[in-house]
C-alpha cells in the first residue's frame, strides 16, 4: 500500500469543473444520469454501478479520466465522440511519470515499479467490479484511490485499517480499531463502501482463504467508526450500511473457507445492525447470506426459513433478480430436506423472476448473479437430490456461460461438474473436468472447492483404470493444501 506521503500525478492542481460532461447530461439529475450510465452499460455488456456521486465527482473535475469500462460505456451513449470531447483529460496525461509508467494501455506491468511512482485511470467509486485491472497489480495507483486514502490517514488508526483494503492489497494494522478516532465524515464512509467493493473483487478473482483472515481488521474499524459517530445522519446511514455490508462479505470469506461458526457471527451481527437501523436491503442480504450458509452446514428447515424471510423483507425493493437468487436459496433447502417438489417449484420461481430481467433497483452486491450462477445454484440442487444427469448440464452450462474474469466461480463451477460426474458413472469426463479446476488452484484459494475436489477423487478411486482418471488422482495427491 502507498504510503499517505506518496504523491500522485500534478498533485496540488485544484480539479476543473468538467462543463463539457455537466451539458451532456442537460436537465437530468445526477441521479436519472447515473440510471441512463448503468442502462448503457448493460446494452454493452460492461458491468459498472454509477451513481449520482459518481457523476458529481465527474462534473466536479474530481475524476479526471474515467477507467476502460467507463470509457467504453460514455462512448457508447455518446457516439462519434472522443474522451477529449467529453471533457476529460487524455489518458496519458493522468498517468505516472516514473521510470516505469505506461505509455499505451496494451503495455504490460513493470513490477519493479514501486506503488507510489505511478498513476492511472481514476477508478469510480461506484464501481465494484472494474475487470481491466489486476486488484494484485499493486504498481497501479488510481487519483481516486490516492484521494480517499490521504483523506483517511488524516482521521486516526481505525480508518486507517479500513482503508487498508485499497487497490494495493490487504497489509492490515490489527491494532488501529483499539486507538481513538475522530467523528466520521463523507470520506471515511466513503472509504468503508470501497473496502466492501475490493474485498468482493478480489474473493471472485482469487477466492476467500487468503483473505479472511486480513479482512478481519477493517470489520473491527468499521464498528469502531460507528461508535466513534459521524458528523451527519446521511453519513452514520451510510456507515451502518456499509459496516453491516463489510460483515456481510468477511462473513462470506468464513463460510467460502470452511469456518462456518465464524460467518454465522458475522452474518447475525449484518442482520443486527440492519434491524437497528431499519435497513431492508441490508437485512435482506443478511437472510440471503444466511439461508445459504444453513444449507451448506446442514440445517435445510433453517435454510428454507431464511430464505422465505429474506423474500418478505425484499419483495418492497423492487428487485426481481434478487427475488430470484432468494428463491434459489429457499429451492436450496428444500433440496437438503429432500423435497422434490418445493425444490421444483422454487426453482421456477426462480427462473421466471429471472427472465423479468435486471433493474435499477437491483442492489450493488448483486454484480455476481448472472445466468451462470443461476445454473450453477440450480446444479447444486439436483445434485443434493441426486439426479446427477441433471445437476451436471446445469453445472456444464454454469462453467461455460461464466464470464473469464470471475476465475473463482469458474473453479467452482467446474468442480461442481467433476463430481457431478464421477457420481453419474463418468469418470473419464470426471477426471477431465478436475484435470482443468486443478489448473486454477494457482489463482483460486477456497476450502469449498479443495473439499469438493477431495470428495470428487475419493469417488474416483475404484475407477483408476478408466482414461485419465489415475493421472488426475496423481496430480490431485501431489497438489499442496492451501492455508
Amino acid at each position: 500500500m502507498t504510503s499517505s506521503s506518496a504523491t500522485s500525478s500534478q498533485p496540488n492542481r485544484p480539479p476543473r469543473p468538467n462543463l463539457a460532461f455537466r451539458r451532456l447530461r442537460g436537465r437530468r439529475s445526477p441521479a436519472e444520469f447515473a440510471a441512463a450510465v448503468r442502462r448503457a452499460a448493460r446494452e454493452i455488456g460492461e458491468r459498472v454501478s454509477c451513481d449520482a456521486r459518481y457523476i458529481g465527482r465527474v462534473e466536479a473535475g474530481e475524476i479526471r479520466c474515467p477507467n476502460y469500462a467507463y470509457e467504453r460505456v460514455f462512448l457508447h451513449m455518446f457516439p462519434g465522440r472522443t474522451l477529449t470531447d467529453l471533457g476529460f483529460a487524455p489518458r496519458s496525461s493522468v498517468r505516472g511519470r516514473g521510470r516505469g509508467a505506461r505509455t499505451d494501455e496494451d503495455t504490460p506491468p513493470v513490477h519493479s515499479q514501486s506503488p507510489a511512482q505511478s498513476t492511472s485511470e481514476t477508478r469510480g467509486p461506484g464501481e465494484p467490479y472494474d475487470t481491466t485491472q489486476d486488484p494484485y497489480d499493486t504498481h497501479i495507483n488510481y487519483e481516486e484511490s490516492d484521494v480517499l486514502r490521504r483523506a483517511f490517514m488524516t482521521g486516526g488508526g481505525a480508518t486507517v485499517a479500513a482503508a487498508s483494503l485499497g487497490p494495493f492489497g490487504l497489509a492490515l494494522d490489527a491494532s488501529a480499531a483499539e486507538r481513538p478516532v475522530r467523528r466520521a465524515g463523507s470520506s471515511e464512509a466513503g472509504a468503508l463502501e470501497e473496502a466492501v467493493r475490493r474485498i468482493r473483487l478480489l474473493d471472485d478473482r482469487h477466492g476467500a482463504d487468503g483473505l479472511y483472515r486480513r479482512a478481519a481488521a477493517p470489520l473491527r474499524a468499521a464498528y469502531a467508526l460507528l461508535d466513534a459517530g459521524a458528523t451527519r445522519q446521511a453519513t452514520a446511514d451510510r456507515l451502518h450500511s456499509g459496516a453491516g455490508e463489510l460483515a456481510i462479505s468477511v462473513g462470506w470469506l468464513a463460510h467460502d473457507s470452511g469456518r462456518f461458526d465464524d460467518a454465522r457471527s458475522h452474518y447475525a451481527e449484518a442482520l443486527a445492525t440492519a434491524r437497528m437501523t431499519g435497513d431492508p436491503a441490508l437485512e435482506a442480504h443478511a437472510f440471503c447470506n444466511t439461508a445459504f450458509l444453513a444449507r451448506d452446514a446442514g440445517r435445510p428447515r433453517e435454510a428454507v426459513r431464511a430464505a422465505q424471510a429474506a423474500q418478505r423483507i425484499a419483495r418492497p425493493l423492487g428487485s426481481a433478480r434478487l427475488m430470484s437468487l432468494l428463491a434459489l436459496r429457499e429451492a436450496g433447502g428444500w433440496a437438503g430436506l429432500a423435497d422434490r417438489t418445493g425444490c421444483a417449484q422454487a426453482l421456477t420461481r426462480a427462473h421466471a423472476l429471472y427472465d423479468r430481467g435486471s433493474s435499477d433497483a437491483d442492489p450493488e452486491w448483486m454484480t455476481f448473479y448472472g445466468e451462470a450462477e443461476l445454473e450453477a445454484l440450480e446444479a447444486q440442487c439436483w445434485s443434493t437430490l441426486g439426479d446427477w444427469t441433471r445437476a451436471s448440464r446445469h453445472a456444464r452450462r454454469a462453467a461455460h456461460l461464466q464470464d473469464p474474469h470471475f476465475t473463482r466461480n469458474i473453479a467452482l463451477y467446474t468442480a461442481e461438474l467433476a463430481d457431478d460426474l464421477a457420481r453419474g458413472g463418468r469418470p473419464d469426463e470426471a477426471a477431465a473436468a478436475g484435470m482443468r479446476v486443478l489448473d486454477l488452484l494457482d489463482e483460486v484459494q477456497s476450502s469449498r472447492i479443495q473439499a469438493m475436489l477431495a470428495g470428487t477423487a475419493r469417488v474416483l478411486l475404484p475407477h483408476r483404470r478408466a482414461s485419465g482418471v489415475s493421472a488426475f488422482l496423481e496430480r490431485h495427491a501431489s497438489t499442496p493444501r492451501q492455508v
